[in-house]
């Protein structure tokens, strides 16, 4: 391995242990959001209460000393409380701009689903370009910039389903699961013995979180696969049970998720594995399956899981 991929490696790791401690059993989920913050995108964590949600984010921003916010939506939160506002200083006659919860270097938007659409456009330009216009001025976040969203998917009474444009920006949709029967046992112990009630601290500095995202976009990425990547795309958007197929952002997002996979295993380059590791995480929510595929009980994951079993394998490139 080369020596500087090993140095970042130890650091991914370090980073993975250091959730873990909070963390039981989801070594997978750990990893994509990783592989997430290495490739600056946002992460949306969907699963039913009480399975570690707003643990896995918490203990991320904690592990990089990284500013760290968390909003806990509501249907009457405001898309000011989000990107902040302009106030009136009365002794000058100018508009001070007040920052919003935004300007943080970590965001955990909880429960995004229970604000309103106009609440959860608030994020979008934040979330795209790392920047938020206010009254005709723009305003760039810090960076790293990494938002987190929760929600449940099983309650729906009072909740506003995230818009196609809002699910497009997350790089990642993880879900965490029940833990295993030895997994639920470790955490009963660590909440008898009160192992886990330590504060954890950070185990990289902002700017070495920063130095891996740069190391993470020099790994190389052939023509071969760039082609691989472009028709599993492709095929979504002319399948016989996919309404809305995948965007040139998810291709993208797909060809960055490969490089961060190859990066957190020690490579230098990315191969057809890392596609098909990441392909379900990156492009399940992005796929709107058609009224009739839904009734037959076709899951997105079906759609993509066939694509990549008729897809062949790139040849060996450049």
């Amino acid at each position: 391995m080369n020596m500087v991929i090993k140095m970042q490696n130890d650091k991914i790791n370090l980073i993975r242990e250091n959730i873990g401690r909070k963390l039981v059993g989801k070594a997978e989920a750990i990893d994509l959001v990783i592989a997430a913050l290495l490739c600056r995108g946002h992460v949306l964590i969907e699963d039913v209460p009480g399975t570690g949600k707003t643990t896995l984010a918490q203990t991320l921003a904690a592990s990089l000393g990284c500013s760290f916010r968390r909003i806990q939506f509501t249907p009457d939160v405001m898309p000011t409380d989000v990107t902040g506002f302009s106030m009136l200083d009365t002794a000058t006659g100018k508009f001070t701009f007040m920052p919003g919860v935004i300007f943080n270097q970590v965001i955990l938007a909880d429960e995004i689903n229970r604000t309103s659409p106009k609440t959860q456009s608030a994020l979008l330009e934040a979330m795209q370009e790392n920047q938020v216009t206010i009254d005709g001025t723009t305003y760039k976040v810090p960076a790293p910039f990494m938002v987190l969203a929760t929600q449940n998917p099983i309650e729906y009474v009072g909740t506003y389903a995230l818009p196609e444009a809002q699910l497009d920006r997350f790089f990642v949709r993880v879900r965490l699961g029940y833990p295993s029967a030895a997994d639920e046992v470790e955490i009963l112990e660590r909440h008898d013995t009160k192992i886990d009630s330590a504060p954890l601290n950070a185990v990289v500095e902002v700017e070495e979180v920063l130095e891996l995202q740069r190391e993470t976009d020099k790994i190389h990425i052939s023509s071969a696969l760039k082609h691989y990547i472009t028709e599993i795309v492709s095929k979504t958007r002319n399948h016989k049970d996919v309404q809305l197929g995948i965007s040139p952002r998810g291709a993208i997002f797909l060809m960055y998720a490969a490089k961060s996979g190859a990066f957190i295993a020690g490579r230098k380059y990315a191969t057809p594995d890392d596609v098909q590791k990441m392909a379900l995480p990156v492009l399940e929510h992005r796929l709107v399956l058609t009224p009739e595929a839904r009734l037959r009980s076709v899951t997105a994951a079906d759609v993509i899981n066939e694509i990549i079993g008729a897809t062949p394998l790139p040849e060996a490139g450049d």
